[in-house]
């Protein structure tokens, strides 16, 4: 990070985010009307360097990654008035296409039926971080990039963060939104559980034969669930779920033997696939904190609950968690409370927590209800995906619970 990004740096702030990804820095930035109107002191740790926002030009390549945002998180954005700016390399999902491999029964939602542009948008993870960033190098935000946090020291009016650096900060409301990669979590002794699906995800950039017209797919197979996203042009993002003993015998396959293996595993609803580009995985499975909130401590995004991909939910749960967390912060203050005050953060979990129990329990079942190889579940699964797609009041139920707009 530039020094000119490093504003004062006082020994005590009011909020301190440890992680400025995605989440940290969205933090952030909806945290700005306290910061300017309410004199809201915020530092951000963040451990990788990340380039100056006013010199890095962002400059789009064939293998971007890129993440789902839902329609609900684009009004979140609207709020911080940042979409206008996400909105220019912003890919619009205006159709969704669900369906099992070799069987009857699909399910189709548009985005004109529920009255909306579209039912959401694929938008480069570095083209995010960039508009994010930006901004954020207008506020005078206390940056400590690149540093760790070494140790987090509880007191009664909130934690030291011991950095790498020899520095110091006190805050009155830590954030945890590092991935949940730093340890810190173990220090403090908040345990997780986890479930390994056995399943790794497979993904990449492909290249169609015609263009998407913005149709994204969801389908489901024995082996797990694939989904492609548009992007771009005829560019797709593909995300293949294979069980994980499998996965070497499609990563290492040639580029036109992958995507051979590609189409007859998705069938040619999407078109032909012409180019794929580099391949990345990452081992998936359910990873729920046992506390997301202590008094002076609450915990967001990866680092409270990392999901299967495979109803796109992980960011849009985070971004509405960031939300909430500043919606509580802000009523605190009206009310003469402090950002890091127990009441304050009961608040904010009551909100967040039945959200995210929804969100788990929908997408842990739609793998566990989608792996179960038998004949006649099967045949149940496809009458439901027809049913569902028969029956509009429901499908249309469905579709603004993935958008992120009913809660």
């Amino acid at each position: 990070m530039e020094q000119d990004r490093n504003h004062e740096r006082s020994g005590h702030v009011d909020v301190a985010i440890i992680g400025g990804g995605l989440v940290g820095a969205s933090l952030a930035c909806a945290l700005q009307p306290l910061i300017e109107h309410q004199g809201l002191r915020v530092a951000v740790i963040e451990a990788q360097p990340i380039p100056s926002a006013n010199v890095c030009q962002y400059q789009p390549s064939f293998d971007a990654r890129a993440s789902a945002i839902a329609y609900g998180s684009r009004r979140h954005f609207e709020r911080l008035g940042l979409w206008a700016q996400l909105a220019e390399a912003a890919s619009a999902i205006r159709h969704i296409h669900v369906s099992q491999r070799g069987r009857l029964g699909t399910t189709r939602l548009h985005a004109d039926e529920l009255q909306v542009e579209a039912l959401g948008y694929v938008v480069p993870n570095a083209w995010m971080g960039q508009v994010l960033h930006r901004h954020l190098a207008t506020l005078p935000i206390d940056w400590h990039c690149p540093a760790r946090v070494a140790s987090l020291v509880p007191s009664a009016s909130g934690y030291r963060l011991e950095l790498d650096s020899g520095e110091n900060v006190n805050a009155a409301l830590t954030v945890l939104a590092d991935g949940g990669r730093s340890g810190l979590k173990e220090q403090l002794g908040i345990e997780s559980d986890h479930h390994a699906y056995d399943q790794t995800a497979l993904i990449a950039n492909v290249e169609m034969s015609r263009d998407h017209q913005g149709w994204a797919f969801e389908r489901f197979t024995t082996e797990g669930p694939m989904a492609l996203l548009p992007l771009d042009g005829r560019r797709m993002e593909l995300v293949w779920t294979h069980e994980s003993h499998a996965l070497d015998d499609v990563l290492t396959l040639p580029d036109g033997a992958f995507l051979e293996r590609l189409q007859q595993a998705f069938g040619d609803r999407a078109g032909r696939f012409r180019r794929v580009g580099k391949r990345h995985t990452y081992p998936l499975s359910l990873v729920t904190a046992r506390e997301t909130v202590r008094p002076h401590l609450a915990i967001l995004g990866n680092a409270a609950h990392a999901l299967h991909p495979v109803a796109g939910q992980g960011f849009n749960l985070a971004l509405r968690g960031v939300m909430d967390l500043v919606d509580a912060v802000t009523r605190a203050r009206a009310e003469g409370r402090g950002a890091g005050e127990a009441a304050t953060l009961d608040a904010f979990e009551a909100r967040r927590g039945a959200d995210y129990r929804e969100i788990v329990r929908f997408s842990d079942g739609l793998i566990r209800l989608f792996g179960i190889d038998h004949e006649l579940m099967a045949h149940a699964r496809g009458a439901g995906l027809m049913g569902l797609n028969a029956v509009g009041p429901l499908r249309r139920a469905l579709g603004r619970r993935a958008m992120g707009i009913e809660r």
